[in-house]
């Protein structure tokens, strides 16, 4: 049918939007996820999506693929509307959700299915069995994890071991906060897809009697997400490892993260939390940088700095915030939440711009 063209999948951000990109990596080698919760940002992940594919060659094939999120007429004629306007490319577009607050929508449109009897993982799993097939022996482990994710997704508490693993999955997924989709969208359902199938070895394991894989499960949690960080480092705390593991990632992404503010220079990082063990251990692995600078999803402004530069000065001159030498905060005003890292970035510079020639403060250090 489609297995050959590229797929673009976007998924809700729970354990059922997850389970269902899970399931469409089996498929497609040729594939991009997105995620989104409702309001504004599935518009933006639609855009996304549109500007990568526009970056194809014309005679790539393109299916979208969107699962467990309902649409409002607005979106989904925004979606018919960018479509149309992509005349040059072959696009297949497949809705596959459960929702039933999506019914007059889908109601519309022949590529829009909904059924509110199953969830969006089990809609999923059987479309892309019937149309592309899954090997046997993927097949029957798939079966088991399906279950338990339908089970919990529509509240099945009489299907018991389902239902009470289903509840782990849950809380494994909703902890999976060490990374963030607005840092690193890919990375993020990454290390998402790669604990559930941690799960899915658990759920499969026939030396675990069935009454007690969900206690096991529970106890394994820390551990499964410690050996996704951990990669080929001797063992560590997680904190170490994460830092580790972001560190690398903010090192090897440093010329698309990096702002200059009259002479100085740093990086800014968007809702990556834990800004002291984190900016702090960039800083020392990368000593040609003098500050960091993270901006949280309300506008809040945590500054690091390493001795170069007196970031509590900076923070007042840009923000009215204030601090320590080498650790301070403060908050945007009006500050509007982006929803994505480069609309942050721009934000940022514009005020960079506007201090740089406003202000007569001198609160550098020397170097």
């Amino acid at each position: 049918m489609f297995k050959n063209r590229r797929l673009y999948h976007l998924s809700h951000i729970d354990l059922d939007g997850y389970s269902c990109q899970l399931l469409s990596g089996l498929i497609f080698k040729d594939r991009k996820c997105y995620n989104s919760n409702y309001g504004k940002e599935i518009i933006s992940r639609i855009d996304e999506i549109f500007v990568d594919i526009k970056t194809q060659p014309t005679n790539k094939k393109i299916f979208i693929l969107i699962t467990d999120l309902n649409l409002t007429d607005e979106e989904a004629i925004y979606i018919e509307n960018i479509k149309s306007n992509c005349t040059k490319y072959d696009i297949h577009i497949q809705l596959l959700d459960h929702h039933i607050s999506g019914i007059d929508v889908s109601e519309k449109y022949k590529w829009y299915h909904l059924n509110d009897k199953k969830s969006a993982t089990l809609i999923t799993y059987e479309f892309l069995k019937k149309n592309f097939g899954f090997e046997e022996e993927v097949s029957n482990k798939l079966d088991k994890f399906v279950k338990t994710v339908n089970a919990l997704d529509i509240w099945l508490q009489d299907v018991t071991e389902d239902f009470e693993y289903g509840k782990v999955l849950m809380r494994l997924i909703t902890s999976a906060k060490e990374l963030n989709k607005a840092m690193f969208p890919d990375l993020d359902c990454e290390y998402k897809i790669a604990v559930l199938f941690k799960s899915i070895d658990i759920l499969i394991d026939n030396n675990i009697e069935t009454k007690y894989k969900h206690i096991y499960l529970d106890d394994q949690i820390h551990y499964i997400k410690k050996e996704f960080f951990r990669e080929n480092r001797e063992n560590d705390t997680i904190d170490n490892l994460l830092t580790n593991y972001v560190v690398k990632i903010l090192t090897e992404k440093q010329n698309i993260l990096t702002v200059k503010y009259k002479g100085y220079i740093g990086i800014l990082t968007y809702m990556l939390g834990n800004t002291s063990i984190i900016g702090n251990g960039f800083l020392i692995a990368n000593p040609n940088f003098d500050f960091i600078i993270d901006l949280s999803a309300k506008g809040n402004l945590s500054f690091r700095a390493s001795g170069k530069v007196d970031v509590s000065i900076m923070a007042k001159e840009l923000c009215g915030g204030g601090g320590h030498v080498n650790a301070s905060g403060g908050r945007l005003k009006n500050y509007r939440e982006s929803q994505n890292y480069e609309n942050a970035k721009s934000i940022i510079e514009s005020l960079f711009i506007e201090k740089e020639y406003t202000s007569n403060t001198l609160p550098w250090k020397n170097k």
